[in-house]
């Protein structure tokens, strides 16, 4: 069980790494739009949507390594009260709740959204045209990869819960 736990984990971890550096693209991207449009006085119309699919496939890619970095929101001022176990009790009781019927909306209709956008071919209704589909797909894909990520620590926590370890 340990095994597929960190398995799960590293892919996380090395999606996190991997992906991050989409960040630095979008930074030459909007340097490059700044120049183009403010020295050149020559904007281009490819650029913004561009920017936007790189920022939607970043802001989506990454949330299994920010679930798994404890990087979303949580109200921590409560939590750090409690004890390990507490938490851990805490946690299961909101992945219950919260956590794995928004992975199943998510999921559900990320996929019935990416299709039809794939059945029609999806374009930009701008002049670009850039095409929507694989952006779209990034939708059901993070709701996987966020299942793994919420299944490891959700089973993490009963392991807590039953092992009495502090952290597993």
């Amino acid at each position: 069980m340990e095994k597929v736990l960190t398995i799960i984990d590293n892919l996380s971890e090395w999606t996190g790494r991997i992906f991050s550096w989409i960040i630095l693209l979008m930074t030459v991207l909007i340097v490059y739009e700044v120049i183009q449009r403010r020295v050149l006085n020559t904007p281009t119309i490819w650029n913004f949507e561009v920017l936007l699919q790189l920022f939607g496939l970043y802001f989506m890619i990454l949330a299994s390594y920010g679930l798994l970095h404890s990087s979303h929101v949580s109200v921590d001022f409560i939590y750090q009260r409690f004890s390990p176990r507490n938490q851990a009790i805490l946690d299961i009781i909101s992945y219950t709740i919260f956590f794995f019927p928004f992975w199943i909306i998510m999921l559900w209709q990320g996929s019935r959204f990416a299709k039809i956008s794939w059945d029609m071919l999806e374009k930009s209704p701008s002049v670009f045209a850039a095409p929507l589909y694989p952006i779209k797909t990034i939708i059901p894909l993070t709701a996987v990869l966020l299942l793994l990520q919420g299944l490891s620590i959700y089973i993490r926590r009963f392991l807590i819960i039953f092992r009495g370890e502090k952290d597993v």
